[in-house]
């Protein structure tokens, strides 16, 4: 009988592939991380075949002590509106992989708002005209790429968000799919009758032929295929579930009552809310989005807000700027002393998300003094995580008529007690941490779990949640209000740089 569910992470920076059992536990994971490619400023780019075989890596090593037998099924979760287009026939993309973080499409979007579909957007697809989607990132690519618009034109080129692309891998071709959470993250996608729009896949000159079928986020993606390289030995296993990383953790923190959220501290942080069976339009520049679907032409949808960069400046530190040793080490550094000593840093690297929707900010640091030293810097990066977080709290709260009373938290940079400590104190609203913060991988689990048998019910996920520690806000309203005006106008420093 089998033992476990194997997820798919699929991630901005690196593959995982974890399995877990009935508990929700994990029961063995590999993780291989691959190249961020910056063709020129402000564009991010992946190879696609990278992602592939980094994801082939991570489940050989992850599955090595198990047969077929003891799988279920397998889940997949990842990273958002990233865009691959590849030749239906040779199985080869036609360009690296556009990422969500890259903004060279942002003339394409000033465009779109100059037709005036502006509204159109937020009212069908429930986001923003904004580069960071999959709908302007196709366009460039029919435009940019050789020959590849007349390719499209005869239905020889496929489109997938990273979901697709590792589905049609998986089964060797088989099954051209995504699922509704994916979808909704295209901006051609229609999130309240769960289908393309046509109007908007004609605004972009994007053919419809080209486009993955749209599924439930706990469904049937076909199976593994016989002799994949690499994974032979799960040929058969069924593909159960695929769901974007942010909605995947939502689900995996158990958050199904209307007014739950999470906030996912990766790459970059996101904050979901569940608002039910009706999408609800923001009135704060967030995201209306699909949160799940179990059946199809039924859908959970979610308030979201996104920070492009959070976990990525902490990198930023390690790897560019040489600061710290490890992530980790930005931890003792960052506590060793009490504030930022007034040093307030944007980390607007490639634009700014919600709120505030600037394609154009830029990363900007003030309040510097001689008496700067390595350790503020470190405080005020942390800082600026959790300064962004805030700004989505109070946009969120408006938008839902009521604060937050608790914050679950997940992702790799929320095991940092200094930057949940400093998040609660930010927010004046306990952070609520899960003895498994690999919620985002678990979500996909629980999905594809679902859909198998392998858990009944909902409440069975609800049983296996656990909290591992509340962080209780501990500054005062008046500190908090102070710091938070600041944070405002150091990012109105950074807002419209380019064009300034």
């Amino acid at each position: 009988m089998a033992q476990f569910i194997l997820s798919l992470d699929q991630g901005t920076t690196s593959s995982r592939a974890i399995l877990f059992d009935k508990k929700g536990i994990s029961n063995g994971q590999s993780q291989m991380e691959f190249e961020q490619i910056f063709p020129q400023l402000g564009w991010v780019e992946h190879n696609p075949l990278e992602i592939w075989s980094s994801q082939v890596s991570a489940v050989s090593a992850a599955t090595e002590a198990v047969t077929a037998a003891d799988i279920a099924a397998i889940g997949i979760t990842n990273q958002r509106e990233t865009t691959i287009i590849w030749d239906k026939e040779s199985g080869e993309p036609i360009h690296n992989a556009i990422v969500w973080q890259c903004r060279r499409t942002a003339d394409i979007c000033e465009k779109l708002k100059s037709q005036g579909l502006g509204d159109y957007v937020t009212e069908t697809t429930g986001l923003l005209i904004d580069a960071y989607f999959s709908g302007t990132k196709i366009k460039w690519l029919l435009d940019n790429v050789p020959g590849a618009r007349e390719k499209a034109a005869q239905g020889k080129l496929l489109f997938g968000t990273v979901d697709t692309w590792l589905i049609w891998k998986l089964t060797g071709g088989a099954v051209h799919a995504t699922d509704y959470t994916n979808a909704a993250r295209t901006m051609i996608f229609d999130i309240k009758n769960l289908r393309w729009d046509e109007k908007l896949c004609n605004a972009l000159d994007i053919p419809m032929a080209m486009l993955p079928d749209p599924r439930p986020s706990s469904a049937d993606f076909g199976k593994v295929a016989e002799g994949v390289p690499g994974l032979e030995k799960l040929a058969g296993i069924p593909i159960a579930s695929a769901c974007g990383d942010q909605q995947a953790a939502l689900f995996g923190q158990a958050c199904y009552k209307p007014g739950m959220a999470k906030n996912t501290y990766g790459t970059g942080c996101f904050l979901v809310m569940n608002i039910g069976d009706k999408p609800i339009r923001s009135n704060n520049n967030l995201l209306t989005t699909v949160a799940w679907g179990l059946e199809p032409g039924k859908a959970t949808y979610a308030l979201e807000g996104s920070v492009f960069n959070a976990g990525s400046v902490i990198k930023w530190l390690r790897d560019d700027l040489e600061m710290i040793d490890s992530a980790a080490a930005i931890n003792p550094l960052a506590s060793s002393v009490p504030d930022s000593g007034g040093v307030f840093f944007v980390p607007a690297f490639t634009g700014l998300g919600a709120p505030y929707w600037d394609m154009y900010a830029r990363g900007t640091m003030v309040g510097i003094t001689r008496g700067t030293k390595r350790a503020h810097i470190a405080r005020a990066v942390l800082d600026s995580i959790a300064f962004q977080v805030t700004d989505l709290i109070k946009a969120m709260a408006s938008d839902s008529g009521a604060p937050l009373a608790e914050l679950r938290v997940d992702g790799g940079a929320s095991v940092s007690d200094v930057l949940m400590q400093i998040q609660a104190d930010m927010l004046g609203t306990p952070i609520n941490r899960p003895k498994n913060v690999e919620t985002t991988a678990v979500g996909a689990a629980y999905l594809a779990g679902l859909f198998v048998g392998f858990w009944q019910s909902q409440d069975d996920i609800v049983a296996n949640w656990q909290s591992d520690r509340v962080f209780e806000p501990a500054l005062d309203a008046e500190a908090r209000d102070k710091n938070y005006a600041l944070w405002q106008r150091a990012v109105q420093r950074a807002v419209q740089w380019e064009t300034n």
